[in-house]
């Protein structure tokens, strides 16, 4: 008899999640392991995170073949090398205060038959995989989140590529900046942890680098730049963790207001930082916000090994019956 394994990926896509499937696929279908492990498992993929197991009507099988997909070694085979997720991804919660669906999850995955379920998520979405192991579920999460702001695990899927994405376009704004003797503000996220500006900042070389976890003042930012402008220096990039904030001011907000866990959508504290720059300073400055620039592309090499460790870790955990905890990267 064979374990039915479910897995997803919720929240944002980033390189390193499709690894993380491939290596959990390869590990719980291995025959040469079973003897090991005392047991075979089945593995089923679910389309769209939370919202697929939310609407997927177990009885129906067309519904059934809308919202998940048997996983084999054999589908999965070239996954690893690419960037986003295969299985889709949302950022529904179904614990959302306006309306739990909560309830209708837990039935579906009763009804599909699941007995495990293996959630690659980040902050939000392993707070829901906790929320439903309290209420019976058996879960096991694989940390995934560009911003490296997991507490209990040193790496996270997706920050490694994501910060060489940061390098590569730093790079290439250096040559326009330094074409026209311009000062450029770049704008990463990372939300409130200001590893991604931090490290991007220190592999690109940027001048200036601003993160969530320090306020800054803005008169010595551009003293600096006026500093390095009497030096010499024909341009200066300026990295700023979105979730960074001015001495004395409150973080800045994108207008859209907030997503389905009551977060606000940071962003435009680059915008700020330019227009202050260019009033007192009479320098010429463009603003970039990297974005979702950040989540695309291929994972790295880095990526796709955490992958294949996450992903045999995960199955590893669920064999021994180690529900309720994520497979870390720790010492």
């Amino acid at each position: 008899m064979k374990t039915k394994i479910g897995v997803l990926s919720a929240g944002a896509d980033c390189p390193g999640i499709n690894s993380a499937i491939h290596w959990l696929v390869y590990s719980a279908t291995d025959k040469d392991l079973v003897p090991r492990r005392g047991m075979m498992f089945d593995i089923v993929g679910i389309v769209d995170g939370w919202k697929g197991l939310i609407e997927v009507k177990p009885e129906k099988k067309e519904s059934v073949k809308r919202w998940t997909m048997p996983l084999s070694a054999d589908i999965v085979r070239t996954w690893d090398r690419y960037g986003g997720t295969r299985l889709g991804t949302s950022r529904v919660n179904p614990f959302n205060p306006q309306k739990d669906r909560s309830e209708e999850l837990i039935q579906n995955i009763k009804k599909l038959r699941i007995e495990a379920l293996v959630v690659i998520g980040g902050f939000d979405s392993l707070g829901v995989a906790y929320k439903l192991y309290r209420e019976g579920v058996k879960l096991v999460g694989i940390p995934k989140t560009i911003d490296k702001d997991l507490s209990e695990t040193e790496y996270t899927l997706g920050f490694d590529s994501a910060v060489n994405i940061i390098t590569q376009d730093i790079d290439r704004l250096r040559i326009t900046a330094g074409s026209h003797s311009r000062i450029f503000v770049v704008e990463s996220m990372g939300r409130r942890a200001g590893w991604l500006a931090l490290e991007g900042g220190e592999a690109s070389g940027a001048a200036v680098i601003l993160i969530p976890e320090h306020e800054f003042v803005m008169e010595r930012v551009i003293e600096l730049l006026k500093i390095r402008k009497k030096s010499g220096k024909r341009y200066s990039i300026v990295l700023v963790s979105e979730g960074a904030k001015p001495r004395g001011m409150e973080e800045i907000h994108q207008k859209r207001g907030r997503d389905g866990f009551g977060q606000y959508y940071l962003g435009g504290v680059g915008g700020f930082i330019a227009e202050e720059i260019e009033k007192h300073a009479k320098m010429e400055v463009r603003y970039t916000a990297l974005r979702h620039l950040q989540r695309g592309g291929s994972p790295t090499a880095y990526d796709r090994r955490m992958g294949r460790k996450f992903g045999i870790g995960a199955v590893d955990m669920i064999a021994n019956e180690d529900f309720g905890r994520m497979v870390s990267w720790r010492h």
